[in-house]
């Protein structure tokens, strides 16, 4: 509600004040989502930034989550808040917050605002003031139609060839849905300025509402809420499904299969398409010089890394959560280029002026790359995926959940880390385990000779299993949810073997 929208706005504007005049000057972005409340949410935040002296840079009305972050960066703000709940059931609204990387909070200043909230009152200890009289006294501005120029001049920056796209036009046949979010104004324009000409949209899911009406959940990750746009496809023969979920930073990703069907990606998948497509054109133009490079999560699949390898470009693993992507892109800056990533989650991201997940320049990315196997290779999207597993492996990723509730489960989710580190698994699937990573010590044992290298990474509470097969599980209590997550990833030389 507003009172905790007000609370945590006044211990982030705390944190911002900390940092001085200069800090407070370059202000704030703010941003929200299509979900019941989050106009009203984000200028609540308006009115306690305003009020605390700290100049705010509001949007006009619903934008992409990936614009919040561009705009952070490109109006040179401290910092930026984001109403939204993602691609979480309609009951949730969420709040995020940016710093002047464009890129979520490290954890020092997470850590800040949390020793705020313990001495601010959550109904007496908030500066607030009208949203009106903030505008007429140049504390709020309006962000709208010039940061979005901006974005999308550098989304379409990302393109690889409009060539092969005007040469597949006529024929070729896109299913778009936003899942009545934020996504549905700018990847159309996104890719009909790619060159799409025959480009379908869910007309009843174009409709911006919080309730979502048509979907139990709108998480693209889920076969039943992608069910309207792969119907319209099947109708209409299209190439190819895309969709991005309310706030537009995941893509969710139909192809057509040989029998016609459409089997709907997981996030592995999309991820290793994308980057597989990215990495050839930077090749064929001859752009790749070892000084490029690519990031994906510890948990994404190991197909990833085979990717890069092949293209002898450096992969990056990083801990779960964009917030770790962008600390690379960071730390890299200046010295190797960054030229796309992201994690299983669905969420990819192209070309570094953002520093969060982006659905707009992944469907311009994805609908370039059926384009192009159309084209070059007369293959679909889904075609060209089979042909990857066997250049580089067959690899199958799978997610087990283990959920365990209320006190007593968060007590014994965290006895089971302890117990696997005790007592790791000696063999999974009759293989034995060959490398152990312990993100808590920031170790890699060698099972064999029992010898330890360090791990450079930030510490978390993740275990990872290698065996000898090529199987990788790794395992880490979620930071949202009463659940162990069990991430899993097979390799074998066959399709079939690999779904065993």
């Amino acid at each position: 509600n507003r009172h905790v929208i007000r609370w945590a706005t006044q211990g982030f504007a705390n944190v911002i004040r900390a940092e001085g005049e200069e800090a407070m000057k370059k202000g704030v972005a703010i941003c929200m989502d299509c979900r019941n409340h989050s106009m009203e949410f984000a200028r609540a935040a308006a009115e306690v930034c305003a009020a605390n002296g700290i100049h705010v840079r509001i949007f006009e009305s619903l934008r992409p989550t990936p614009e919040l972050s561009f705009a952070v960066r490109e109006y040179d703000c401290q910092a930026g808040i984001n109403v939204t709940a993602s691609h979480n059931p309609k009951e949730y609204n969420g709040y995020k917050v940016y710093w002047s990387d464009g890129a979520q909070l490290p954890p020092q200043h997470a850590a800040a605002i949390a020793r705020e909230l313990e001495h601010i009152d959550i109904f007496t200890g908030v500066t607030s003031m009208d949203f009106n009289e903030a505008v007429n006294k140049g504390l709020i501005t309006m962000l709208g139609e010039d940061c979005d120029k901006r974005f999308m001049a550098n989304v379409m920056s990302m393109v690889n060839d409009y060539e092969t796209v005007k040469k597949v036009a006529d024929d070729f046949k896109l299913v778009y849905t936003p899942f009545h979010g934020c996504g549905h104004k700018l990847v159309p324009e996104a890719l009909t300025r790619l060159g799409i000409k025959h480009l379908l949209c869910v007309p009843e899911q174009m409709v911006i509402d919080g309730n979502f009406p048509t979907v139990e959940s709108p998480n693209p990750e889920e076969r039943k809420t992608m069910a309207m746009a792969i119907d319209l496809a099947a109708k209409e023969g299209a190439d190819l499904v895309l969709a991005t979920d309310p706030d537009s930073d995941r893509i969710g990703v139909a192809l057509r299969n040989k029998k016609g069907e459409y089997v709907l990606l997981n996030g592995n998948q999309t991820l290793v398409l994308l980057l597989s497509y990215q990495l050839t054109r930077w090749a064929e133009r001859g752009e790749l010089d070892g000084n490029q490079y690519v990031v994906k999560t510890i948990v994404t699949s190991q197909m990833a890394n085979a990717v890069a390898e092949h293209f002898k470009v450096k992969c990056y693993d990083c801990l779960t959560g964009f917030k770790y992507i962008a600390k690379i892109i960071r730390e890299n800056e200046g010295k190797a280029k960054y030229i796309g990533g992201g994690e299983e989650s669905f969420g990819y991201l192209a070309g570094d002026y953002v520093r969060d997940k982006d659905a707009v320049s992944a469907c311009s990315l994805a609908a370039e790359a059926a384009a192009w196997a159309m084209d070059t290779m007369g293959l679909t999207l889904y075609e060209w995926l089979q042909e990857l597993y066997v250049k580089y492996g067959f690899y199958r990723e799978g997610l087990v959940s283990v959920v365990r509730k209320g006190k007593e489960g968060a007590e014994l989710i965290q006895k089971m880390m302890v117990d696997f580190r005790a007592n790791p698994p000696k063999a999974i699937l009759g293989s034995e385990v060959v490398k152990i990573n312990d993100f808590q010590t920031l170790e890699t044992l060698d099972v064999k000779t029992g010898a330890k290298t360090a791990i450079e990474q930030d510490r978390s509470n993740v275990l990872q299993w290698f065996t000898a097969d090529g199987t990788t599980v790794s395992v880490r209590p979620s930071g949202t949810e009463p659940k162990l997550k069990l991430y899993l990833c097979a390799k074998a030389g066959s399709s079939a073997a690999a779904d065993a």
